[in-house]
C-alpha cells in the first residue's frame, strides 16, 4: 500500500504547533505571570513536542524550527527582560535563537544516526547543552530544567549528590523517551483507531526498552526515598545564627542623591526596627548596592560634597550600632594599574559587599561573576562601538573580583554571592569549599518590576542551599527576601514589593556534600557519553564504507 503523503501546509502547521506547544509548556513550568510558582509537573513532558518535531522534520527545517523555538520559549520565559531595556529581551531571544538553531540539527543527527536508542543520545545532549550555556561570558543559567522543580523538596534533595543536573536528567528523560515511542506512529496503518495505536506504540517501546526504563524507574524511586529522608532532617542540634534582612523596596540606582538619602533613611529605620527585636540579630544585611554612593571613595577622596555628607551620615550611624552590618555598595578605588586613564581619575569600581563593625570597614567581597553587558564587557578594544553604547546608556560596568571571600563575624563564617551569582552552582560551591557555613545572598531585582522574575531567581537560589547543605539567607531590594534551610525549604519570606525587615535564625553547617566535593561532574559525563557515541557511530560508518 502506498504511503499517504500529507500536504506540505499540513506538515508545516503541525510542526508549528509543536513549537508553540513546546514554548508554552517550557515557560509554564517555571514561575510565570499566571502561575506564580510555576507548574513543575509540566516540565516532565515539556520537551515531548521538541523531540517529536526533531524526529519528524528535515535537516534543513530543523535549523528554522530550532531558531523559532529558542526565540519563542525564552521570549515567553524571560519576558521581564524588556523592563530593564527594550533591547534586552531581543538580545536574549536572539542568543537562544542562535543556540537552538545549532542545537536542533545535533538532536536531529542523534535521531538519524542512532536508530535503536537515539533518545538516550538526545537526552544526554540536552543535559550537556544546559550545562554548556552556563559557561563563558554569555553564561546564563535561567531555564535549566531542574530549577522548575524547586518546590518539590523530595525531588530536589539529589542536588546534594548531582547538582541541579541530576534533577534535570531525571525530568528530561520522560520527554525524550515518549517522543521516541511515538516515532513513526503516523506512518503505521490504523490499529483500531488512534487510541489503540498509541497504546500499542508505548507498549512496544516499553517492552523493547524495559531495561533502560527500569533504570529510570529505579532512579526515580531512589530520588523519592533519598528526598524524604534528607528533606525531613532536623537541625535543632546545629549551631545557629540570626540575621536581620532588610528590604527597602526600591531600585537604589534610580533618582540621584535625594533618592539615595531617602533610601538610606528607610534602610536605617528598618534596621533599627530589627535591632529592637528580641532576640537581637547577630548581623544586619542590606541588599546589593542598597547604599549607592561609593563609601570608600567618598570618604577618602571627597570629590562630591553631597555624596560625602551622606557617606559620613552612614558611618556615624554604623558607629553607634553594636551589631555588625553587611552592606552592598559600589566600591570605587583609584588604581592606575587597572585603569591608566587619568581623565577618569584612575577609578576602578567593583560591585562589592562590605562588612562593617561599629563603623569600621572590616573586609569586603568583590563580585567575581558579573552580568554580561549590564555589569561587564571585556571586549572594549575589539568592539569599541558596543562599549561606547553601553557607557552612553549609563550601564554600571564593574571590574571583576578575584577572591572567594569568607567573612568571619563573631565566629559566624559566611560568604556573599551577589545577585546573579547565586544562579551558578560553581560559585556557592567555591564559597563552601573556602569555609562558608552559611550563604548570604544580596540581590536587586527591583528593576524588573516583576514577581515572576524574582521567583525565577529564588527558584535557583533554593538549589544552592540543597547542593551544599547550607542555609541561605537573601536580602533583596524588593523581594524575595527570605531564609532557606539546607533542605531547600523556605523557612520565612518577607512580602514582595513592600518595605520589610525579616529576622531569622538559621543553622550553621560544616558538612561537605558529594556535589560540594566533586562539582559539575554529571554534565561532564553526559558530554563524554555524547561525544563517544557520535565518535563510535561515525567510525562504524567509515568502516562500512571502506568494506563496500
Amino acid at each position: 500500500m502506498a504511503e499517504f503523503q500529507k500536504p506540505p501546509a499540513f506538515v508545516f502547521l503541525t510542526h508549528l504547533g509543536f513549537v508553540i506547544a513546546a514554548a508554552l509548556l517550557f515557560a509554564a513550568s517555571f514561575p510565570n505571570p499566571v502561575f506564580t510558582n510555576g507548574l513543575p509537573l509540566l516540565a516532565w513532558i515539556a520537551y515531548v513536542p521538541v523531540f517529536c518535531l526533531v524526529n519528524a522534520c528535515s535537516w534543513k527545517s530543523s535549523v528554522l524550527w530550532g531558531a523559532l523555538y529558542g526565540y519563542g520559549a525564552y521570549g515567553l520565559f524571560n519576558y521581564w527582560l524588556t523592563t530593564f531595556h527594550p533591547l534586552a529581551g531581543i538580545i536574549a531571544g536572539s542568543v537562544y535563537l542562535l543556540y537552538f538553531a545549532a542545537f536542533f540539527p545535533l538532536l536531529k543527527a542523534a535521531s538519524v544516526l542512532f536508530r535503536r536508542r537515539g533518545y538516550l543520545v538526545q537526552w544526554a545532549l540536552w543535559i550537556s547543552y544546559e550545562y554548556l550555556r552556563t559557561l563563558g561570558f554569555l553564561g546564563y543559567p535561567y531555564g535549566i530544567t531542574g530549577y522548575s522543580q524547586w518546590q518539590l523538596w523530595p525531588i530536589i534533595q539529589i542536588a546534594s549528590l548531582f547538582g541541579v543536573w541530576g534533577v534535570s536528567a531525571l525530568v528530561v528523560f520522560p520527554s525524550a523517551a515518549c517522543a521516541w515511542a511515538l516515532r513513526g506512529l503516523d506512518n503505521r496503518p490504523a490499529e483500531r483507531g488512534l487510541k489503540q495505536a498509541l497504546k500499542n506504540s508505548f507498549a512496544r517501546f516499553a517492552l523493547r526498552e524495559r531495561y533502560v526504563l527500569g533504570v529510570w524507574v529505579f532512579a526515580l524511586a531512589f530520588t523519592l526515598v533519598f528526598g524524604l529522608v534528607q528533606g525531613n532532617r532536623g537541625y535543632a542540634a546545629q549551631r545557629a545564627a540570626r540575621f536581620a534582612l532588610v528590604q527597602h523596596n526600591d531600585d537604589p540606582w534610580v533618582g540621584g542623591i535625594n533618592a539615595y538619602r531617602k533610601n538610606f533613611e528607610i534602610l536605617k529605620r528598618l534596621s533599627l526596627e530589627a535591632l529592637a527585636g528580641d532576640p537581637r540579630p547577630d548581623l544586619v544585611v542590606w541588599s546589593e548596592t542598597a547604599f549607592v554612593p561609593r563609601i570608600f571613595w567618598h570618604e577618602t577622596y571627597r570629590d562630591d560634597q553631597a555624596s560625602y555628607l551622606l557617606v559620613r551620615d552612614l558611618l556615624k550611624f554604623l558607629e553607634n550600632q553594636d551589631v555588625p552590618f553587611v552592606i552592598g555598595n559600589d566600591d570605587g578605588r583609584k588604581d592606575p594599574v587597572k585603569n591608566p586613564d587619568p581623565d577618569t581619575g584612575h577609578r576602578v569600581d567593583y560591585n562589592a559587599v562590605i562588612l562593617f563593625d561599629r563603623g569600621k570597614q572590616i573586609e569586603e567581597y568583590r563580585k567575581v561573576h558579573l552580568v554580561p553587558f549590564t555589569e561587564h564587557f571585556p571586549y572594549k578594544k575589539r568592539f569599541p562601538g558596543i562599549y561606547a553604547a553601553l557607557e552612553k546608556a549609563d550601564t554600571h560596568l564593574w571590574e571583576r573580583g578575584d577572591t572567594f571571600t569568607v567573612f568571619d563575624s563573631g565566629g559566624i563564617k559566611f560568604s556573599t554571592p551577589v545577585c546573579f551569582e547565586d544562579t551558578f552552582g560553581y560559585l556557592s560551591r567555591e564559597f563552601v569549599l573556602a569555609g562558608a557555613e552559611v550563604i548570604v545572598n544580596l540581590s536587586n531585582d527591583a528593576w524588573s518590576k516583576s514577581l515572576p522574575a524574582q521567583m525565577q531567581h529564588l527558584s535557583m537560589a533554593v538549589f544552592r542551599a540543597v547542593e551544599n547543605r547550607r542555609s541561605m539567607v537573601r536580602s533583596t531590594a524588593s523581594g524575595q527576601t527570605c531564609a532557606i534551610l539546607p533542605s531547600g525549604r523556605i523557612l520565612a519570606m518577607a512580602p514582595a514589593f513592600a518595605e520589610a525587615q525579616l529576622s531569622v535564625s538559621v543553622p550553621l553547617m560544616d558538612e561537605k556534600t558529594l556535589y560540594t566535593r566533586r562539582g559539575d561532574y554529571v554534565p561532564l559525563l553526559t558530554l563524554g557519553f555524547s561525544a563517544l557515541s557520535f565518535a563510535w557511530v561515525l567510525i562504524r560508518i567509515a568502516i562500512n564504507r571502506k568494506k563496500v
